[in-house]
């Protein structure tokens, strides 16, 4: 049996980083996951006026992570941060109040940039964020990924060894810290 993991994409764009790595990652991981890859799109804004009659988008995006067995996050940086769209996902997952979609669910964090620091500041803010809202978070090994702007071909397809090896890494490390924390 292989663990469902909802792995977030936190961007929007068509040809983002996050996407072709989360991508990459569903084709790297072993046989114990199954990594569905999805993004922030078509989920409408956070409004807690709504939380009595909650829009379909909102309770959709909440039964896939409450029926899954792990979520896993790629955020590219945006301002020292994550992106809005993602930060919106999140909020509309974590309510309503003590009945978050995220609660006992593992979770792992992967921040990029084609830059030099990799999306830190992404990666911080995440940690900083779900802590109370989620379950158990992978805390090593850590990944922030710098300098993906030439990892993909045109298609979209992993071609840096040195990220596949470390994409690998994780994604072993997270199938175990996954199996370690199913209920």
């Amino acid at each position: 049996m292989a663990y469902n993991i909802v792995t977030i994409a936190g961007s929007l764009r068509k040809d983002g980083f996050s996407l072709k790595i989360a991508n990459a990652l569903a084709k790297l991981a072993p046989a114990s996951l199954k990594l569905e890859v999805i993004t922030p799109a078509g989920i409408s804004f956070f409004n807690q006026d709504l939380e009595g009659a909650p829009p379909a988008d909102w309770l959709a995006f909440r039964e896939k992570l409450k029926t899954s067995n792990g979520v896993l996050f790629v955020t590219p940086e945006y301002n020292r941060s994550i992106p809005g769209v993602l930060k919106n996902a999140i909020d509309v997952a974590s309510r309503p109040y003590g009945k978050s979609s995220f609660l006992g669910k593992p979770v792992g964090i992967i921040s990029n940039s084609p830059g030099p620091l990799g999306g830190v500041s992404a990666a911080k803010h995440l940690q900083t964020i779900l802590p109370g809202i989620s379950g158990p978070i992978l805390q090593q090994p850590e990944i922030y990924l710098n300098g993906v702007g030439d990892a993909f071909d045109a298609e979209g397809n992993l071609t840096k060894d040195s990220l596949k090896t470390v994409l690998q890494q994780y994604i072993e490390a997270f199938a175990a810290h996954v199996a370690k924390n199913q209920g």
